[in-house]
């Protein structure tokens, strides 16, 4: 049935007038998906060589998800006519994994760039932007933790005044991201906690943070208060949620759940099934608790 009704949106969607009856139909999609606790999102970027955003909408609609991640200002209206959340800003040069908020003479442009998604944000009502700590380049942990604090004690109120969180990435310095200096949750706790804002979080991305140090559901469970965000993906290779990850992502998801976290818990792997969708329809179903 439900393929019957996608072939009817597609036709339809060719002709004029028909906009308004593809989006009824895709919110039909949605309300017959089975919800659960969490709010599931999808990274765009991972998905956009087979699809346009206009499509991958519809997708994720169809499967259950509620939001898109990683898209630019520019993208939200697409996101939201479909009624889903952008859920979190991507960044923009410079504010970029490699040059981040652990040297001081980064602030200005990084924090201009973060103020300008902030201000974006909060006219569509989104709720998240993104930025990241930079590189170490030989910089020690400790003074980097102390850059971090000085920049995002910048731009807290601001955050704050304007109803946005900003998250922090945590990333592996192992396998992807060399060098990275948020590379562990114990640093990037101590940041929020010394920020001390409701609107200073970490995105803790559940793929880097295994590589890097593990024990993820205790983990989760201890720093809930921390986090804003999270990403998803297989282990090892940043592939699909399968029976070959050595994450069990049902198990996490219930973690998550179980706090009484509200925010999103977007996908974020690379598709290497066929077709890709399916891996999007199993990570949907598996996280759905």
């Amino acid at each position: 049935m439900l393929l019957m009704n996608r072939r009817t949106f597609l036709h339809s969607a060719a002709t004029a007038g028909a906009a308004t009856l593809a989006l009824s139909n895709l919110t039909r999609f949605a309300q017959a998906a089975p919800a659960g606790r969490l709010n599931q999102s999808v990274c765009y970027w991972t998905y956009q060589k087979w699809f346009t955003l206009d499509a991958l909408c519809q997708e994720a609609v169809r499967i259950g998800l509620k939001g898109i991640d990683l898209v630019t200002p520019a993208q939200y209206a697409t996101v939201q006519k479909y009624g889903l959340t952008p859920a979190m800003t991507a960044s923009t040069t410079p504010n970029d994994i490699p040059v981040g908020l652990n040297r001081l003479e980064n602030h200005e442009r990084v924090l201009a760039s973060v103020k300008s998604d902030i201000l974006a944000a909060a006219a569509a009502k989104v709720p998240n932007v993104i930025t990241f700590s930079g590189n170490r380049k030989g910089l020690p942990d400790s003074e980097g933790l102390d850059n971090c604090v000085t920049g995002l004690n910048k731009i807290k109120a601001f955050a704050e005044e304007h109803g946005v969180t900003v998250n922090l990435e945590l990333l592996n310095s192992k396998v992807n991201h060399k060098d990275y200096q948020a590379d562990h949750t114990g640093w990037g706790v101590e940041m929020v906690k010394r920020v001390n804002s409701p609107r200073i979080k970490l995105l803790y991305d559940i793929y880097h943070m295994q590589i890097m140090e593990g024990d993820v559901i205790r983990t989760i469970r201890d720093n809930i208060a921390f986090i804003g965000h999270f990403h998803t993906g297989g282990n090892p290779g940043r592939n699909e949620i399968t029976e070959k990850d050595e994450l069990n992502y049902a198990a996490i998801a219930k973690a998550i759940a179980d706090t009484g976290y509200t925010g999103f818990v977007a996908h974020e792997f690379n598709p290497i099934g066929t077709p890709p969708i399916k891996g999007l329809e199993d990570a949907y179903a598996i996280c759905t608790v």
